[in-house]
Formats: C-alpha cells, structure tokens, sequence
C-alpha cells in the first residue's frame, strides 16, 4: 500500500485546488489559454510559497460538465496549463489533475504529459446520478488498464466515493464504507469523502466510517476551513482547499491571500498540536 507521505511528500498535506479559467469552447469561455495558464501559474506560486503541499488543477469554470468525455481542446488547454503550473512551481510540489465530470482517461493522460504525481477521479466503482447525467459504468475498468498501457502506473488514482453533486438512490442499499471497500479492492490508491456540493463541510461521520473500512489513505474532499482542519485530520491523510481560500470563501472569485495565509497557519498548528 503506497502511503500518502510517499505520493505526496509528506504526512498530513495540504492540498489547494486551482480552477483554471472556462477553458475553449465551454459557454463561460472569455480569455485564451495563454491568458489562462498564466493567471493559473500565478496562483499556484501563491499557494506553494504560502506553505500549501500540493496542488490540482481542475475545470472547473467549465459548466456545465460534459460527462465522462471531453474534446481534445480541453486536453490540450490542460496539459499547457499544467505545463505552465509545473515551470512555475518547479518540481518541489506534488501536482494533479482533475477534469471535470469524471473525465477520468482525459486527467490521467494530462498528468503524465505534465509530469503530475496524481489524479482525481469521479465514477470509479459504483453507479450514481450526476448533475450531468448519470454516469452508469463505474471506470476502475477501463481507466486502470488505460493506465498500465500508457505507462502511468506511477500516477496514483484518488477515486470520489459518494461523489457531490449527484443523487446516490440507486445505490442506496450501498453504505459509504462498502463503496470505500470496493474502491480499495479494484485499486484505487486513495479514496476523496466530500461533502453534498462544493464548498460543503465533509461530514466526520463519514471519515471515521470510512477509515474504519479500508486502509486506504483518506482524503477530505470539500468544505474545509482552518477551524475544521484538527477534527478532519483526525480521520483523514490529506485535506483538499478550494472554496475557503478564495474570496468570500466562493470557488468562484480569486484567490484571496490572507485566507490562504489562515490556512497554511492553521494546517501548522493543528499538524502541531493535534
């Protein structure tokens, strides 16, 4: 079992999320992705020289999502901004990918062009209704054997168990911890709990239930703030941030810099004195 520390470069990492402008195409689009990349490199410096551990770059002005299958527009838009992010940070921070909704191949692809250390996944064991539609076939499948084709098998796969954003009814008689357990055993490297949406806290009950289920490492997916950080911690490897440190705590405005400086703060206290 790879550790987090070992993926990651350390015990307890922070991890910031940086959401790259509406990328070509998409109906939000407004700035090209020269401009876009190199206001997500800007953030990124922000973030890895605030103390933040690693970083993600995900779509996420992208909306609405297409599901499962994005263009190759949207890849290479990615993988020049991940280009431009890993330029930027060097190579002293962990970096992954995300694309949104549960375009699963697409990230990993990305990531090893960009040189990233991981991915984050949507639909990877399980069915469930998303606001894009419902994603019928789990991809553990098709995305683990993509990866040992492509030779990315040294990219780990963090796979969303419960997704947000998405009705979970037909799996209902599916527990958190039976969805943690099949994730473990079709070989997921690490499982995200969120909370119901973006920006919503991840309930702790659902962490202990989860670190009680598998041995695989935890991460916090949504929702967390420095107050919250000690009680995630002890349940959770790692905490993902995306909301909190923007402005007004809405992922949708820019980075705000003294909630960033609150987080890191916070994130070195609580790793401190738990």
């Amino acid at each position: 079992m790879v550790s987090i520390d070992t993926i990651l470069g350390r015990s307890k990492p922070l991890i910031g999320m940086v959401h790259v402008g509406a990328l070509p195409g998409t109906p939000f689009a407004a700035e090209s992705v020269g401009v876009i990349a190199r206001l997500a490199a800007k953030e990124a410096v922000l973030l890895a020289e605030a103390g933040f551990d690693a970083l993600i770059i995900e779509n996420m002005h992208d909306r609405p999502y297409l599901k499962r299958h994005v263009g190759p527009e949207i890849v290479s838009a990615m993988t020049r901004i991940g280009i431009a992010v890993r330029a930027a940070v060097g190579d002293r921070i962990p970096l992954g990918v995300q694309i949104l909704a549960g375009a699963n191949h697409e990230a990993l692809a990305t990531a090893q062009a960009i040189d990233a250390q991981f991915i984050r996944t949507e639909g990877f064991v399980f069915a469930s209704v998303a606001d894009e539609g419902l994603l019928d076939e789990a991809d553990a499948g098709p995305l683990l054997r993509y990866r040992r084709t492509i030779g990315a098998e040294h990219i780990a796969v963090f796979a969303d168990i419960k997704k947000k954003h998405s009705s979970h009814a037909i799996t209902s008689d599916v527990d958190i911890a039976e969805m943690a357990r099949a994730a473990e055993f079709f070989g997921a490297d690490g499982v995200v709990v969120s909370g119901t949406a973006t920006g919503q806290p991840t309930a702790i009950d659902d962490l202990r239930t989860v670190g009680e289920a598998t041995s695989l490492p935890i991460l916090v997916g949504s929702g967390a703030a420095p107050d919250s950080l000690v009680d995630l911690w002890a349940h959770a490897s790692a905490v993902i941030v995306g909301s909190y440190i923007k402005e007004s705590g809405r992922w949708d405005k820019p980075v705000d810099a003294l909630r960033v400086r609150e987080m890191v703060a916070a994130a070195r206290k609580a790793r401190r004195d738990p």
